[in-house]
């Protein structure tokens, strides 16, 4: 009897350190807007920032209430368990850990939903991005999990016969958003001033890239939360999770590092010059490109990972500005869509011990990429084109050369950098032959600064 009591209270004791767990995991990944946030408004111009922190706190109030009502319920429908959501559960002691997972299950689509914002900056209207994070929130993810995570066997499975990996969201989610925002930039076409008429691109640098930076910073602090957090305290038998943890800490820290290195020296090799943006960027690639494999990668697969993840991202950025001509603001398919692609493409190559042929795991994982891209893009064009063809999808031109914090918000982020005589894009103005930067300081005409 003492010795049933016991192994109740270890038991409960387990659940309870889960429970936990899962929580303070969900609280880091929350935190990660607060870095997306921050590296977007650094990227935009002055005249947008208000915006762009607009949408992210949105995305968040928005898409986090409709995954809950709504989304949910599609992934449970769409993975064959019926239309059940969290607000259905009943109010007793089982309740909690009905919440609990549906908080953690939230962050992550919330990350696959902030992604786009970044994209779409400087000239998408908030009302269009808005009803798309609600589309996202309520079918786009959630059909992509039940493609995926929800069911007992995956789609994929049931195709190769072989299991998608995947395992904290490197393709799922982060791929899936920068499949999302390159599909929208794409649609809404580039900013005002991008393109000149021979098709060569004029680079239109963001307002600070101290914002910038603070945000990589804090995304890699959050990213513990996504991937270290996603190995379980514990086994499925009970025992402690140890090996599982320490592996995918090792590997999501060296898979981090090796991006700013790699984006770093593509840069340099390209101009001569180590861009900062870049290696903030690739820090992050890095990042994603790990996100998918962190528990199985080999210490060398993980270097070699970030490494990819980050060399491609000047590669693949200049890629999508010069050859497809899209204007990605904040080049989240570089970052999220293609680093996320790499790294569940690479799985087999650098798993620790797989169980499978490499053959067999490399057609699974190409499969469920395929899978999983032809379902964004073609949900989220169908979204966007409905809203162009409505003439809801983007600003004027009159309010996009006025700026989206003035046009959308009625504010100035930096009121003291402005004047309501000559007012210029880049929220200075011009009088008497000066003009005032978005530091503070005054230019005069013949080079002097005040």
């Amino acid at each position: 009897m003492i010795e049933s009591i016991a192994l109740q209270s270890v038991g409960e004791l387990a659940d309870g350190i889960s429970n936990v767990w899962i929580l303070t995991v969900s609280f880091l990944i929350f935190f990660m807007h607060a870095g997306f946030a921050m590296l977007e408004a650094g990227q935009v111009r002055a005249k947008n920032v208000a915006n762009q922190l607009t949408k992210n706190l949105l995305t968040w109030s928005v898409g986090v209430v409709v995954f809950f009502l709504v989304g949910v319920g599609v992934s449970n429908a769409a993975a064959g368990a019926g239309f059940e959501t969290p607000f259905m559960a009943e109010a007793d002691a089982g309740t909690a850990e009905v919440y609990i997972n549906w908080l953690y299950g939230a962050v992550f689509a919330m990350t696959a939903a902030t992604i786009v914002s970044g994209a779409v900056a400087g000239r998408a209207r908030l009302r269009a991005y808005v009803t798309y994070t609600i589309a996202l929130a309520a079918v786009i993810y959630p059909v992509v999990i039940a493609m995926t995570w929800t069911p007992e066997i995956g789609l994929v499975q049931e195709i190769t016969g072989t299991g998608f990996t995947d395992f904290a969201g490197g393709m799922i989610v982060h791929a899936m958003g920068g499949l999302a925002g390159l599909t929208a930039a794409w649609i809404l076409g580039p900013r005002m001033g991008r393109y000149n008429d021979d098709g060569s691109a004029n680079v239109i640098p963001g307002h600070s890239m101290t914002f910038a930076v603070l945000g990589t910073l804090m995304l890699a602090f959050g990213w513990y939360g996504f991937n270290v957090g996603t190995a379980g305290v514990f086994t499925s038998s009970g025992a402690f999770n140890g090996a599982v943890l320490g592996r995918v800490a090792v590997t999501t820290t060296l898979a981090m590092a090796m991006g700013a290195v790699g984006a770093g020296l593509v840069a340099w090799a390209k101009t001569g010059k180590v861009d900062t943006l870049y290696v903030a960027n690739g820090l992050l690639a890095g990042l994603v490109g790990i996100t998918a494999i962190p528990h199985i990668a080999t210490w060398w697969g993980a270097l070699a990972v970030g490494l990819l993840a980050g060399a491609q991202l000047p590669l693949v950025f200049s890629f999508v500005e010069n050859t497809l001509k899209i204007d990605d603001v904040c080049a989240v398919f570089p970052v999220h869509g293609s680093a996320g692609i790499l790294g569940a493409l690479a799985a087999p190559f650098v798993h620790h011990n797989l169980q499978v042929g490499i053959l067999d795991a490399f057609i699974a994982q190409v499969v469920g990429v395929s899978v999983i891209a032809a379902w964004t893009v073609t949900a989220t064009a169908v979204v966007w084109y409905v809203l162009k063809m409505l003439g809801q999808a983007r600003v004027t031109p009159e309010h996009e050369q006025e700026g989206l914090d003035l046009s959308e918000h009625g504010v100035d982020t930096y009121p003291e950098f402005g004047d309501e005589d000559g007012v210029v894009a880049d929220g200075g103005f011009v009088t008497d032959g000066s003009t005032v930067r978005t530091d503070g300081s005054v230019a005069t005409n013949d080079g002097d600064s005040k």
